[in-house]
């Protein structure tokens, strides 16, 4: 029986991976007492017991909860703090043919951010392709339900009334939102893309969009070329489903719908526009492949358990 301790296990992403582990018969999820949650001692061994630790904490608890640990210690974090950091394993599987056995055997992994997941989905294709040239300069825009910005927003937008709802709100306007440095780094981009988020009024799903024109891409490419290329770089990833181009049957009276993907650990590609300007979007459930679903994928491969146990695609 493998042992797993949720550290922060009432918050959203916490409460989301008890509910997809908490029936599993080869995993028991230890607790404790919540008069005791804040103390060093009790924590540490909680986690000495633990097989593997997810951390579901805000970034600076993240790093005090690390350096409670010993060398030992096998840990999945869910916060921004350590997704670039040395020594640390990125988790997302599809992203490169080796990431699935990096992180089997890693001691210590990083969860994804939800925007960076669609976003690196999205480009690796074209990186590993030499389509789209490492210096290049790159803007993608991104829309997500209100769930991403965790309890505190989550209330703010349900308090509205009718009629007073924002229906959308672009944040991060001066251009440094948390999840660039893992963006640039993984796509292995000489320079910052430009990002630009917002938060709509629905409570999860998330779309992510990267512009481009033909003369971006390094050699002459028609939109059925771009495409091709994203489909044959994940032909045999389950989790992912490339669409065809300006797959219009998946639009609802002509409007592209972030949430069809919720309950989900599936991210779904699409490429639309011309052979003169393309734009490239992922649709993700920012709870579960975003969040929650893969850190549960990530645990399966650290555990070495069959590695869609737990989730749906």
């Amino acid at each position: 029986m493998n042992k797993i301790f949720i550290d922060g296990q009432a918050g959203t992403t916490g409460l989301q991976i008890q509910k997809r582990m908490e029936n599993r018969s080869d995993i028991e999820l230890l607790s404790i007492d919540p008069e005791y949650r804040k103390s060093p001692k009790a924590r540490q061994a909680v986690m000495q017991a633990a097989d593997i630790v997810i951390l579901c904490l805000p970034d600076d608890a993240a790093r005090e909860a690390v350096a409670l640990m010993d060398d030992h210690t096998r840990v999945l974090d869910a916060s921004s703090a350590f997704r670039v950091a040395k020594d640390w394993t990125y988790g997302l599987p599809e992203l490169h043919p080796e990431q699935r056995k990096d992180i089997s055997e890693a001691q210590r992994v990083s969860n994804p951010g939800c925007y960076a997941t669609g976003f690196l989905l999205a480009i690796t294709p074209l990186i590993a392709y030499q389509l789209l040239p490492k210096d290049s300069l790159v803007s993608a825009h991104a829309v997500s339900g209100y769930s991403g910005g965790g309890r505190n927003l989550i209330e703010r937008f349900q308090a509205q009334a009718i009629g007073e709802q924002w229906h959308s709100r672009p944040y991060a306007l001066t251009l440094n939102h948390k999840h660039l440095p893992e963006m640039q780094h993984y796509a292995q981009l000489e320079k910052s893309p430009l990002f630009a988020p917002s938060v709509g009024h629905y409570y999860q799903g998330m779309l992510v969009t990267i512009p481009l024109f033909r003369e971006q891409l390094a050699f002459s490419s028609s939109i059925t070329n771009l495409q091709e290329v994203i489909a044959d770089y994940y032909a045999n990833e389950p989790c992912i489903r490339v669409h065809a181009v300006n797959d219009n049957a998946s639009l609802i009276d002509g409007y592209l719908d972030p949430e069809s993907n919720n309950g989900s650990n599936r991210v779904d590609l699409f490429v639309f526009g011309n052979d003169r300007q393309m734009q490239i979007i992922a649709r993700l459930d920012n709870l579960g492949k975003g969040a929650s679903g893969a850190a549960v994928q990530n645990i399966n491969l650290m555990l070495g358990t069959e590695e869609l146990t737990s989730l749906e695609t």
